[in-house]
């Protein structure tokens, strides 16, 4: 399974069709979905040259003028759809994975600027998840953070980010972290940062597959990185060392591990600083 997320910031952009095509091509995504395409009523041909071969299903909303716009597509081999819901500030799908016959609602969300207009999405995306008994992944631009350090030289609002947070817990929806980056966009001119993209999913959705992750791809030629949620279990070699509970039993452990952990380390890496500190204390322990 993957699934792809981009706020596109417009494909008429000179080489923006492209870039997106080349990560369809390369990630052969299951679905992918698009924010802020700025895209009117687009074709089948359209969206088959995106997506690079002929075997999808796509739903779209197309911009207001020079603005919004929201694209799904499809793998009709890895997703069956059965029923959507187009709104303002969403569209949804919902479907059973080929593979297992699990059903599925997936969700691209991109939120409103305007304060009124985020109350409202939480409140029409709320209903939305209470209507449906289904395992639910929300994702997107959901133009919002949940704490202060998810924006830097960026004015941050508690009152939304609470508000934000409270539609998470009420839904109980957990949120995948993204690993290798703090921030998903990036203003102009390089000094503003913020986390505004993200996935969420139902506890039932995280029982499908085994392993789920968050990477973020090369900006590139957009303001906001291409996410992707894939399940896929990464093999960090083996471990540093194994620890016996019977260690533990033994009075003196504590004291040396920590007189290991406390000798002189050499180098200014920290993470080679860490890793030296480990064999330190594995060296200790086997004695």
């Amino acid at each position: 399974m993957k699934i792809l997320s981009l706020n596109v910031r417009g494909f008429a952009v000179k080489g923006k069709f492209g870039w997106v095509r080349s990560i369809c091509i390369k990630e052969r995504p299951c679905i992918a979905v698009f924010q802020e395409t700025k895209c009117k009523v687009v074709s089948d041909s359209w969206v088959q040259s995106l997506w690079g071969d002929a075997n999808f299903g796509f739903l779209q909303k197309e911009a207001a003028g020079k603005s919004g716009g929201l694209i799904v597509i499809w793998d009709k081999s890895a997703f069956e759809v059965t029923s959507s819901t187009n709104c303002d500030y969403f569209l949804s799908i919902r479907g059973k994975w080929r593979n297992s016959g699990e059903e599925s609602t997936i969700v691209n969300v991109y939120g409103p600027h305007n304060d009124h207009c985020k109350k409202l999405m939480w409140d029409l995306l709320g209903n939305l998840l209470n209507s449906i008994n289904s395992a639910w992944l929300l994702c997107g631009d959901f133009n919002e953070v949940r704490n202060s350090s998810d924006r830097l030289n960026s004015q941050f609002h508690q009152r939304r980010a609470d508000r934000f947070n409270d539609f998470i817990l009420r839904n109980n929806l957990i949120e995948i972290p993204i690993n290798g980056r703090k921030f998903t966009r990036i203003s102009d001119d390089g000094l503003k940062l913020s986390k505004l993209d993200r996935f969420l999913v139902t506890d039932n959705f995280i029982e499908l597959w085994e392993d789920l992750s968050v990477i973020a791809l090369d900006r590139n030629l957009s303001d906001h990185c291409p996410l992707i949620l894939r399940d896929k279990v990464i093999d960090y070699g083996p471990k540093p060392f194994k620890v016996f509970d019977e260690w533990f039993n033994c009075i003196d452990v504590d004291e040396v591990i920590r007189d290991a952990w406390n000798q002189p380390i050499k180098g200014t890496r920290r993470d080679c600083m860490f890793r030296d500190r480990l064999k330190k204390v594995k060296m200790a322990l086997k004695d």
